[in-house]
């Protein structure tokens, strides 16, 4: 299920969002000075495994964000979250559902309800406000050529994850790219951008292609922390068979029982 968030929503976001970001000189957006200057509060502190951050009104707003998962003001992760809540404080009707009481304060978690659209709409608003589309835009065009080093200047440039930079990237980005997210083999989600040339998975759309390096990682517990070069069958159905010698590239991010490759050719 991948819910979309309707096209003149998205365009209110993003000019809200950017609008936020672009009103400050620097590339890494201020965050907290934006919440000072909205005179809301912003609270981090320990709460233990309950979320990683949350926005509350009692007679007033407040976000309180969690450091205990890692979600500290100079972290990715932290800002990300950071950005998520101002979401759900800056988008008016995300505000006035919660001031109403129609909502109830829902902590979010990295990673976690990515379905339901509110939260689609928190993390599209955090995307845009901390990389706005001009400047990040200006900043792709100054690489010739793709490869996963350029998701990597992009992400330390702007203080965000590999994961939200490559989303970023694959949406807007100078060239098209997939993004894919996996756990203990298999396919939680990808992402890729609108001229990628392929959508069918060799394996179907859950099961990671065991040819692909993330298949060899989960199978084999063998990862190469360098880009490899495979062919475009290892990971992709419905090639032709004049395009059998198709190939493409892919950057593996493994951590335990979790992967993050990004594609591209």
């Amino acid at each position: 299920i991948k819910m979309e968030i309707d096209n003149r929503k998205k365009n209110q976001i993003k000019d809200l969002a950017e609008f936020l970001a672009l009103e400050h000189e620097e590339t890494i957006t201020p965050l907290n000075k934006i919440a000072e200057l909205e005179e809301l509060p912003v609270f981090y502190d320990d709460y233990g495994n309950a979320f990683d951050g949350t926005l509350v009104y009692d007679e007033n707003f407040y976000i309180h964000i969690n450091t205990a998962l890692g979600n500290t003001p100079d972290k990715e992760r932290g800002r990300f979250t950071l950005a998520h809540e101002l979401g759900h404080y800056f988008i008016d009707s995300h505000r006035n559902a919660l001031k109403a009481g129609l909502i109830k304060p829902h902590p979010s978690r990295y990673n976690k309800n990515k379905y339901q659209i509110i939260e689609r709409e928190a993390d599209y608003f955090a995307s845009c406000i901390l990389m706005p589309e001009k400047k990040f835009k200006n900043d792709c065009e100054r690489y010739r050529k793709f490869d996963f080093q350029v998701i990597e200047n992009l992400s330390k440039q702007y203080l965000v994850s590999i994961t939200a930079c490559a989303i970023r990237f694959a949406d807007i980005g100078t060239h098209p790219i997939m993004v894919v997210y996996m756990e203990d083999n298999h396919i939680e989600w990808k992402w890729q951008s609108k001229d990628f040339r392929f959508w069918k998975l060799a394996d179907g759309k859950e099961v990671v292609p065991k040819d692909s390096l993330a298949g060899k990682y989960f199978n084999k517990g063998t990862v190469v922390k360098k880009t490899e070069e495979l062919w475009g069958v290892d990971w992709f159905d419905g090639i032709s068979d004049d395009n059998i010698n198709f190939k493409v590239f892919e950057q593996v991010i493994p951590y335990k029982n979790k992967v993050l490759s990004i594609v591209w050719y």
